[in-house]
């Protein structure tokens, strides 16, 4: 991207004749008239070169308008090219971008989702092959590239942004109640004990919303239970059975948490357990850190730790990639969308980005991004000395019936209802990605 600015012509008269130089000026002046007289008879048929460019930005993030507006117009700014935010309702994101892609009015430019359901977009064309992309290569780590790369290990996203599963908890609570930051699964639980028994709700989240229990709560807890990255991946790879002690053990903490969850829980919607945790009813939340601005304005000083391990293991969290930007295949103006993804993988794209990223949302860029908020960076802070990975199920379990999102979401539910046992969830889940996912 290039910025033009109007040069000068400095004119040094030395001792030459005034009249010369009177004249010289003259013919100039003519000249110069001369040429802005056709430019002007010529306007009114032939179309501006300057004529600015626009282009679009489809996203799930309705919430982030303010955010992006400003974000893009500094853009705007350096490169001319304006860009407007086209945020879609987030349940029905993923159908009606489809639609859009499948009719030729999709945006230039898209929110693209991690792993299985950009990758079907990718593959059915409607997403550029961008892995040739200036700096998006050596600038991005191999796992966050990984979430955007179709089966031909093309890149077809720039990765944006990551988010980060944790507790909130209530410190006024918990300073009253003389109860320390957890360090082990079971000190969690003697906590959650504690609290109940002096009045309060230890846990605000709820069933109602189905993903909210899973996402929000097993896939947080789950590195922890596995192993992490490397326990994943020997899932995926076929040397562990889904339903081995690790799975059950997981399960069963989530069976073991379900007394500590409101009254009448199974009926609770995830906007519900936000309002629980924002009155000061509830003790903690297990929640992502999208979360973060929402309780930006509590009357109560709050904070976030991270999901503990069972005793023995090593301390895990769940640092999920959720946003990535790819460029429309059949656009219209795809040297401007490529020209700004690139601008995305530079740093001085990255530090833009990162100031006006919602708290709670990190940068994947390979060098440190400062991160302002207090309490942003205090969550931000529960990576290091940890080990991180993604969201369980959604690298390979994804695509296929029954998903594995599908299988743990029904598991981790019936557990926590008592309609089945750990080992029953952990079985289930085992039996239903037998019947098509092959390591």
């Amino acid at each position: 991207m290039q910025r033009f600015k109007r040069g000068y012509i400095r004119h040094n008269l030395g001792g030459e004749n005034m009249w010369r130089r009177i004249t010289a000026r003259v013919m100039i002046l003519v000249v110069i008239a001369g040429a802005t007289v056709a430019a002007i008879g010529c306007a009114g048929n032939v179309k501006k070169d300057t004529e600015k460019v626009v282009l679009t930005l489809g996203s799930w993030r309705a919430d982030d308008l303010e955010a992006w507006t400003h974000l893009l117009a500094e853009y705007e700014e350096l490169s001319g090219v304006l860009i407007q935010f086209k945020p879609i309702n987030p349940p029905n994101y993923n159908a009606e971008l489809r639609t859009q892609l499948e009719n030729g009015v999709g945006p230039d430019l898209i929110f693209a989702r991690s792993y299985a359901a950009g990758r079907e977009l990718y593959e059915k064309g409607f997403f550029a092959d961008i892995s040739n992309l200036p700096h998006l290569q050596e600038n991005f780590s191999e796992s966050s590239k990984d979430a955007w790369r179709g089966a031909d290990g093309k890149s077809f996203a720039v990765p944006v942004a990551a988010v980060i599963q944790s507790i909130y908890y209530n410190k006024e609570i918990f300073g009253r109640q003389g109860i320390a930051i957890p360090t082990t699964w079971e000190e969690l639980l003697i906590a959650c004990k504690d609290l109940k028994a002096a009045g309060y709700t230890p846990f605000a989240n709820g069933l109602a919303d189905a993903w909210d229990i899973n996402e929000c709560f097993m896939m947080g807890l789950l590195p922890n239970f596995i192993g992490g990255e490397n326990g994943r991946c020997a899932y995926e790879d076929g040397l562990r059975p889904f339903n081995d002690e690790d799975m059950v053990a997981a399960f069963t903490a989530m069976k073991d948490i379900a007394p500590y969850c409101p009254e009448n829980f199974e009926l609770l919607k995830y906007a519900d357990s936000n309002t629980l945790f924002a009155t000061g009813k509830a003790a903690m939340y297990a929640d992502g850190s999208w979360t973060l601005d929402s309780f930006k304005d509590l009357p109560f000083r709050w904070g976030n730790f991270a999901f503990p391990p069972p005793a023995g293991k090593q301390s895990e969290i769940c640092f999920h990639v959720d946003v990535g930007i790819a460029m429309n295949a059949n656009g219209k103006h795809t040297k401007e969308a490529r020209d700004f993804l690139a601008w995305l993988c530079t740093p001085e794209g990255v530090a833009v980005v990162a100031k006006y990223l919602p708290n709670g949302f990190y940068s994947m860029f390979n060098d440190a991004i400062p991160v302002e908020s207090p309490q942003s960076a205090e969550l931000y802070a529960l990576l290091t000395g940890r080990g991180h990975d993604v969201r369980f199920t959604w690298p390979r379990l994804m695509n296929g019936s029954p998903s594995g999102y599908t299988l743990m979401n029904e598991g981790v539910i019936a557990v926590m209802k008592g309609e089945e046992t750990p080992q029953q969830a952990a079985d289930a889940l085992a039996a239903g990605l037998a019947k098509w996912y092959k390591p």
